[in-house]
């Protein structure tokens, strides 16, 4: 039967078409029903269907009849954003192939090489598409130059496909059958028969507690088997084994090779975690190479608009957590806010992406804080200390030095728009490396040149609106991917924002120092505007009194003494109170204008 298994991903830049041809393959293979059938079956998420993004990786399993006989095909759908690399790290750990696909109207992108080089480091065999032939911008001839150039290949080995009206659809599976290998056995001779497999995700129900994603390396799984997890030690029983079609499916048995879930009816926090090895908890087993625990790379700190929801915000991080393996959360102490939690993820769509689902998924009103980094602060005594969030950087005179992370980036865009590039990039304080042409067609007409851009900026600086200028300053053209790097040393400080007198701990934030008086003026003025504006108001004057009026004569320095101690009175009874503020106005200030 493993000779019959062929399990794949498809590489692929946000809006290439990688939905749509799943759509298609699901169609083709008859796995889901005609009248089921909808745009984006496998983005089951309603936020993934709103935005028209994957967000979450989502396994199938399809069969497919060919010449050479009934061939079992699982694919693992995975996320095109750079904040889901992980997902997508985990689901090419599980397979063997991979499909790079490219939309044929906009080329390769940034992001699509730094994913292709994930699956190249692990061996997988590539399969190079061209996605929306049938779009009367295609530029199939200047694609696939820019394909061979890429992967070294010939142009015959690219393959064509149109995912909206399924032309090519079933040659790729007939390629894919022929080009990915079967999966191979991982076990040395005569350990044939214990059964181990690679946990890559994992969710959680009130019913059935955690379902474990998993793709069996070797031996076979049944319901009712005792089993045991690998790192936490713990056995339990597979109350249910099953397929993806795409909605779980029930079957007798998992075999090697295959990809599944089982259920294991455990309730507990911290039990499954990715890249651990489920196997049989009566042979011992050799433990599978896991996965390395991603580092956030963005900070935030969420608090209950009331303090009354505060458990159910920790259940909610803790449920999510359970689905999303890159979150990283601490419960931390306000002054102003009271009890929240300090998240870390993966880039500002991801925390955008994780604060979203707490509002819908549980009902929470939340204060999100400005999103920072990481420092590593070097304080005067010689005591160094790790900062997360704006709110605890400590002050410039206890500061001997700051050390903060910069991160290496790629941009392909038209060589058109080099020059706002390079000066954008001198903006946010980016060292330029290297350029080279990507993409130059004498062959192709009215083909424009790519070129790449190879810099190293502060992640600070990064998350300062970079996307979103540069694909302002690009027409939408430029793509960006980066990796987080080396620490540096920074000169930058704290920079605080009063509202009636009072600190506000969410508007807070790290800034460079030769920009604090420019971005000092831009939040004031923002704020002053998202806070509204006065409809009408009145000023009542206070009442009068002459304190000096029944003195006469003598010195003038006595009437001044009474004028000042009349002046301290009327300080001590000006009138003081707090301002509250909405929390759409701290998502306002949260975002780029």
């Amino acid at each position: 039967m493993k000779n019959r298994i062929r399990n794949f991903s498809i590489i692929a830049h946000i809006d290439h078409g990688k939905s749509t041809l799943a759509d298609r393959m699901l169609e083709i293979t008859h796995t889901v029903e005609a009248r089921k059938m909808k745009e984006q079956v496998l983005d089951s998420m309603e936020l993934e269907r709103e935005r028209g993004i994957t967000i979450k990786m989502q396994p199938v399993r399809m069969e497919y009849t060919s010449e050479a006989g009934v061939f079992v095909l699982n694919l693992i759908d995975t996320p095109g954003h750079i904040d889901f690399s992980y997902e997508v790290s985990r689901a090419l750990k599980a397979v063997e192939g991979s499909l790079l696909l490219v939309d044929s109207t906009q080329g390769v992108q940034a992001q699509t090489l730094t994913t292709l080089n994930m699956a190249r480091e692990l061996g997988l065999t590539i399969i190079p598409v061209v996605s929306k032939i049938d779009s009367p911008l295609a530029r199939v001839k200047e694609v696939k130059e820019e394909i061979c150039r890429v992967l070294g290949v010939s142009e015959s080995e690219i393959l064509e496909c149109s995912g909206k009206t399924g032309e090519g659809v079933k040659e790729l599976l007939e390629e894919i059958i022929k080009r990915v290998p079967a999966p191979p056995s991982l076990v040395k001779e005569g350990v044939q028969g214990v059964f181990r497999s690679l946990v890559f995700d994992f969710q959680y129900s009130n019913h059935r507690g955690v379902t474990v994603y998993l793709r069996v390396m070797d031996g076979t799984v049944r319901k009712g088997d005792t089993l045991k997890f690998g790192v936490a030690d713990k056995s339990f029983t597979a109350l249910e084994v099953g397929i993806f079609a795409p909605e779980e499916k029930p079957v007798e048995s998992l075999s090697a090779g295959e990809i599944g879930y089982i259920v294991t009816g455990i309730k507990e926090a911290g039990i499954a975690s990715v890249g651990d090895t489920v196997g049989s908890a009566k042979q011992s087993f050799q433990a599978l190479p896991g996965y390395m625990n991603p580092m956030p790379v963005v900070w935030a700190s969420v608090y209950p608009e009331s303090q009354d929801d505060f458990p159910t915000l920790r259940l909610g991080l803790g449920r999510l957590k359970l689905s999303d393996s890159s979150l990283a959360y601490e419960e931390e102490t306000s002054g102003t806010l009271g009890r929240g939690f300090r998240c870390g993820c993966l880039g500002m769509l991801h925390l955008e992406i994780i604060t979203e689902r707490l509002r819908r998924e549980f009902n929470l009103e939340l204060i999100v804080t400005t999103p920072s980094i990481t420092y590593e602060v070097e304080l005067t005594n010689r005591k160094k200390e790790i900062v997360y969030s704006p709110v605890y950087f400590p002050d410039d005179n206890l500061i001997e030095k700051v050390r903060e992370p910069w991160v290496s980036l790629k941009i392909i865009s038209p060589a058109d728009y080099l020059g706002v590039l390079m000066q954008l990039l001198h903006d946010h304080e980016a060292e330029v490396g290297d350029t080279e042409t990507f993409s130059e067609s004498s062959t192709v007409p009215g083909s424009r040149s790519r070129t790449a851009v190879n810099a190293k900026m502060p992640l600070r600086e990064m998350m300062r609106n970079f996307f979103d200028e540069v694909k302002s300053a690009t027409s939408g053209y430029a793509s960006i991917s980066y990796t987080v790097g080396e620490m540096r040393d920074a000169d930058v400080t704290r920079l605080d924002i009063l509202v009636a007198d009072e600190i506000v701990p969410a508007f807070s934030r790290v800034v460079s120092r030769r920009r604090v008086e420019q971005e000092a003026e831009q939040a004031v003025q923002r704020l002053y505007k998202v806070l509204g504006r006065i409809i009408s108001s009145e000023t009542l004057s206070a009442m009068k009194k002459d304190v000096t009026q029944h003195m006469y004569g003598g010195d003038i320095t006595r009437k001044m003494k009474l004028r000042e101690k009349q002046k301290k009175g009327k300080k001590r009874m000006k009138a003081r109170g707090k301002v509250n503020i909405p929390q759409d106005v701290f998502l306002k200030m949260m975002r780029s204008e």
